[in-house]
C-alpha cells in the first residue's frame, strides 16, 4: 500500500530523531557570541535599531518620569481604555499617579495593552516576551497599541544573551512560548506592498526605566 505523502513526512521525523545528524565542524563549536561587541551603550543602540524597525522609544529615568511621559501619550492620542494585568506594574504606575487604566474594559475593546518582557536586545532591538508574565501570551499581540516597560537591568546585547537571562531565571521551568517582538508586525505579501500591523499591533512603545 502506498504511503501518503504526510506519512513518509513522519517517517522521516522518526529516522531524524532515533540517528540525529552530527553536529557539523564540532571542533569550532563556542559558546562565545559571533558578533562584534557593542561599541556603544546598549540603551542607545536598543533604541537605534527598535526605532528603524518603525518602533517607538521612550528612555525614562525613574517611575515619575514614566507615568508623566504616559500621561502626556494618553492625553495626545485621546486614550481613555488602557489596560494592564500585571501586578509589579500596576504596583509602580499607580505610585507615581498613574490614573489612566481601566479594569472594566476587554482586551478586544481596549485602546492600548501594557506590559513588561524578559529582556531587551540591543543588537536587533527586539523584545523578549515570555508566557509566564501575567499578561500571558495575548496582550502583547491583539491590543492594537502594545506598550512595553521594561528597565535598563533587562538590557543584554544579542539574543544568546537574552536566551541565558530566561534559563537563570526559570531554570528547568520554562515558559510554554518565548517570542521575539522586533517592531510591529509587517507583511508585502500583498501585491508587494509593506503593511504593518497586519498580525498584531499597528504600534510598539518601549518605555525604558532607568533602573
Amino acid at each position: 500500500m502506498q504511503q501518503s505523502s504526510k506519512e513518509n513526512i513522519l517517517n522521516k521525523i522518526r529516522q531524524a530523531l532515533v540517528k540525529p545528524v552530527p553536529v557539523p565542524f564540532p571542533e569550532r563549536s563556542t559558546t562565545e557570541s559571533v558578533y562584534l561587541p557593542s561599541t556603544q551603550d546598549l540603551e542607545l543602540e536598543f533604541a537605534e535599531n527598535f526605532t528603524k524597525l518603525q518602533g517607538r522609544f521612550s528612555f525614562c529615568a525613574n517611575g515619575n518620569e514614566l507615568v508623566n511621559q504616559l500621561n502626556e501619550l494618553s492625553a495626545t492620542r485621546g486614550w481613555n481604555k488602557i489596560i494592564c494585568k500585571e501586578d509589579k506594574l500596576l504596583q509602580l504606575l499607580s505610585a507615581n499617579g498613574f490614573s489612566q487604566l481601566n479594569e472594566t474594559v476587554n482586551l478586544h475593546d481596549c485602546d492600548a495593552a501594557i506590559t513588561s518582557c524578559e529582556s531587551l536586545v540591543a543588537r536587533t532591538g527586539s523584545i523578549i516576551l515570555s508566557s509566564a508574565n501575567e499578561s500571558g501570551r495575548t496582550h502583547s499581540v491583539y491590543a492594537p497599541i502594545h506598550i512595553c516597560i521594561a528597565f535598563t537591568s533587562q538590557l543584554v546585547y544579542d539574543i544568546s544573551g537574552a536566551i541565558n537571562k530566561v534559563k537563570e531565571k526559570y531554570g528547568n521551568n520554562l515558559p510554554s512560548l518565548i517570542s521575539l517582538a522586533t517592531g510591529p508586525s509587517r507583511t508585502a505579501d500583498i501585491e508587494k506592498t509593506l503593511v504593518v500591523g497586519v498580525h498584531g499591533p499597528k504600534e510598539v512603545f518601549c518605555f525604558l526605566v532607568d533602573a
